[in-house]
């Protein structure tokens, strides 16, 4: 597909009239033209790039003179049906004398429009503006796309955005890591930094999966609140382990609405906040006494390693020890967790690195047009960077363990699924 593309752009001269743009100009006309606009713009998109792939396999335009004597030339068309989310799309696929041509936007044995959508798609995914999309798509085909249909498009993921985010949960899941990524977006016609949150969360399978993505202008312990009783009400019915980055109001959230629940603050973020106390000279050497601390292989190894901190920087730098003191019962959960999963749960690193990835494929987007947008766009995202999402090493000796740990709290239900 890449190699029809790049050599369609080559394809000199203007081979496709314009896709009815003026037809309708605000979205209100766009809606009044329903289904049947939609279909005639795809019809035209589609039939265009057709003739593009066909040039492309030839070697030359309709009519040029070097197809004299060629060895091949066009042999008609022919008519498919194809399936679209607007109806029944009807496009003319060119024929070669050889009949060695094979079109890839529509491929043999294709009965839907979903390849081109699909690329669409693609495009929005990786965080071009419906805009970016049209001139993109222009400078490969020759086509024009109006950025309406190209919204109406990207905007038929609204509705499995939806699905998604209120879809039936396992009602039982051992570890939730909860972390927020910030964006700008445009509102009400001034841009702001927003924070969208999701959450992560591991099965009792060992599978890992995104339950949702959630924001507010006034994050804390009422909008946690409505966080948790989002997932309750979705079959979510107990937490064994949630390992958060101290966000305002989450721990308390979490334990009102799943009073069981174990709660771990990320050392890799208290270790962060911490250093911000010690002045750069002594922090290789503070670090080091907190390795000693997260890094024992026993609770009482890791106390006398707290001990020892104080004793060594409490007079020093006293807020960031105090900073372990303070916080030490929910910085400690995990020693009580088996061995293989600790790394796992004392840090946020998993949610981190989806994290990451999400910013990596939505770097080139600067300012979003609106929250609906982002949720779009990071839900496709989690689609396509699922995979990568992989259980803990060592999951069923894991699971051993925790049966024994929590007994009646697993359900075997949530393991057969």
């Amino acid at each position: 597909m890449n190699v029809v593309m790049n050599k369609a752009k080559q394809i000199e001269g203007n081979r496709v009239k314009p896709l009815i743009d003026e037809l309708f100009k605000t979205k209100e006309e766009l809606e009044q033209g329903g289904g049947a606009f939609i279909e005639s713009l795809m019809k035209e998109a589609l039939n265009a790039i057709l003739e593009a792939e066909m040039e492309h396999h030839l070697g030359y335009r309709k009519h040029a003179v070097e197809g004299n004597n060629s060895g091949n030339s066009r042999n008609g068309k022919r008519s498919k049906k194809l399936k679209s989310d607007n109806g029944v799309i009807e496009v003319s696929i060119p024929r070669d004398r050889n009949s060695t041509f094979e079109p890839m936007i529509v491929p043999k044995g294709t009965n839907s429009t979903g390849k081109f959508e699909d690329a669409i798609i693609s495009l929005y995914t990786r965080g071009m503006t419906t805009r970016e999309i049209e001139g993109h798509l222009r400078e490969l085909y020759d086509v024009d796309v109006s950025p309406s249909f190209i919204s109406t498009v990207t905007s038929k993921v609204e509705e499995e955005v939806l699905q998604w985010q209120n879809r039936p949960l396992d009602s039982c899941y051992v570890v939730l890591h909860v972390d927020g990524i910030r964006v700008r977006v445009r509102e009400d016609a001034v841009v702001k930094n927003k924070v969208f949150y999701l959450v992560l969360a591991t099965s009792q399978r060992g599978g890992v999966d995104v339950l949702g993505i959630w924001n507010s202008d006034n994050e804390g312990a009422a909008f946690w609140t409505n966080v948790m009783n989002e997932l309750k009400a979705r079959g979510l019915e107990d937490v064994l382990l949630a390992c958060v980055d101290g966000l305002k109001g989450l721990p308390e959230a979490i334990q009102a609405v799943f009073p069981s629940a174990d709660i771990q603050l990320c050392v890799v973020h208290q270790i962060r906040t911490c250093c911000k106390f010690v002045p750069y000279k002594d922090r290789r050497e503070f670090c080091q006494s907190l390795k000693a601390i997260y890094g024992a292989p026993t609770l009482d190894m890791a106390q006398e390693a707290m001990r020892k901190l104080e004793k060594e920087w409490e007079n020093t730098y006293p807020a960031a020890v105090s900073s372990w003191v303070d916080n030490w019962d929910k910085l400690s959960t995990f020693f009580s967790y088996p061995v293989e999963l600790r790394n796992f749960i004392y840090t946020t690193n998993k949610i981190e690195n989806l994290n990451g990835l999400l910013r990596k494929n939505t770097k080139n987007r600067k300012v979003f047009p609106s929250a609906d947008s982002v949720r779009r766009i990071f839900y496709l995202n989690i689609k396509k960077f699922s995979a990568k999402l992989s259980k803990p090493r060592s999951w069923s000796l894991i699971l051993n363990q925790l049966a024994i740990k929590f007994q009646n709290r697993l359900k075997m239900e949530d393991m057969m699924q």
